[in-house]
């Protein structure tokens, strides 16, 4: 749908996974309303009617995923790729094959290089045993190079005090509150770095990942792109719908705009949230079955041999679905060692 030469190049509908550009592979919103937790940090309701294992029903606004006690996803492996995980209201717990551990929530973001392998788990505890447990994350894989699928699996930690949030105010006093998850927004207050070999750490690559809330009725202009190559999209969700070039971008649609030029989103009346995703394409072929991405067909059965070989490190966990306990605590414990612990609010 071209709109020829104006701000919206092509309108994209936000089915489940949202649909995405090189560099981006994947995007997925997790918006889950769990009752109290149980004992096990599981849910308080009856599972009676869920396909356990495979459950993304959505039913009574929640999903166990592929959880069968606690909700999320048990062990499962990475090659080729990088997860970006941006955890917005709830927590998650990260166990991996090489022995990485956190929780993180409430605004922090997961940031994991793949690379030549990597076994994790990542599961939702729901720790409130007397009020719902509401869960709402983004999680956004990115692609590597092929000078970089086979590179050592790492991950950063961008913990929410240390990611810049700006709150910009139109023409009309009405604020627009622009979280900066990756690349740079306002000059000189750039987003934490990512891991050393990210497609986004390359200064040339123009990867930003933003998150905005727009006031009702609330103009915003976005900055242009470095390059005139980088290619962005624009998704509305949570409702609100948005107007860019005259043209309307409804609620749960979205929209590759123009980045070489500024362009203008308008709030539709009601107030609205919207993903920026923005990078350079690496422009080479994408061969993806299951959670391997590579180049070729050969490297893909060479990924699934070395995982059945070694299961990339083992896994040191004494389940394929660990959570971190019950206490209300936000981690990390990264395999070199290195040890993170903040307050949780």
């Amino acid at each position: 749908m071209s709109a020829g030469e104006g701000a919206i190049i092509e309108k994209v509908n936000l089915s489940r996974p949202w649909q995405t550009i090189d560099p981006f592979l994947f995007c997925v919103h997790h918006d889950d309303d769990y009752p109290e937790g149980d004992e096990e940090l599981g849910p308080c309701a009856p599972l009676v009617g869920r396909n356990i294992g495979q459950d993304f029903s959505a039913k009574d606004g929640w999903s166990m995923y592929h959880g069968s006690q606690v909700p999320g996803f048990p062990q499962h492996p990475h090659r080729g790729f990088e997860t970006v995980t941006f955890a917005r209201t709830g927590f998650i717990d990260h166990a991996d094959s090489l022995g990485g551990a956190a929780r993180f929530g409430r605004g922090d973001v997961q940031w994991m290089t793949a690379g030549s392998g990597i076994t994790h788990a990542e599961m939702l505890p729901l720790l409130k045993k007397d009020e719902h447990n509401k869960i709402e994350f983004f999680q956004i894989w990115i692609n590597l190079p092929a000078s970089d699928k086979m590179v050592p699996a790492h991950y950063s930690m961008l913990w929410d005090h240390e990611i810049p949030k700006h709150t910009l105010l139109d023409p009309w006093g009405k604020p627009v509150e622009v979280t900066v998850v990756a690349g740079e927004y306002s000059p000189g207050h750039p987003a934490p770095p990512p891991p050393p070999h990210s497609w986004a750490a390359r200064k040339t690559s123009d990867v930003a990942i933003w998150h905005a809330q727009l006031a009702e009725g609330a103009s915003w202009e976005l900055p242009t792109a470095k390059y005139a190559d980088t290619l962005r999209t624009l998704y509305v969700f949570n409702g609100g719908s948005v107007i860019i070039d005259g043209e309307e971008v409804a609620a749960d649609q979205g929209a590759v705009i123009r980045a070489d030029i500024p362009v203008t989103v308008d709030d539709a009346g009601s107030g609205t949230e919207i993903l920026i995703l923005q990078g350079r394409p690496i422009g080479e072929p994408v061969v993806q079955y299951g959670p391997f991405v590579m180049n070729t067909k050969a490297e893909i059965q060479k990924a699934y041999s070395d995982y059945q070989n070694d299961g990339f490190g083992g896994w040191p966990w004494p389940a394929d679905d660990p959570n971190h306990g019950a206490d209300l605590r936000r981690f990390a414990i990264h395999p070199d060692g290195k040890t993170e612990e903040f307050p949780v609010g």
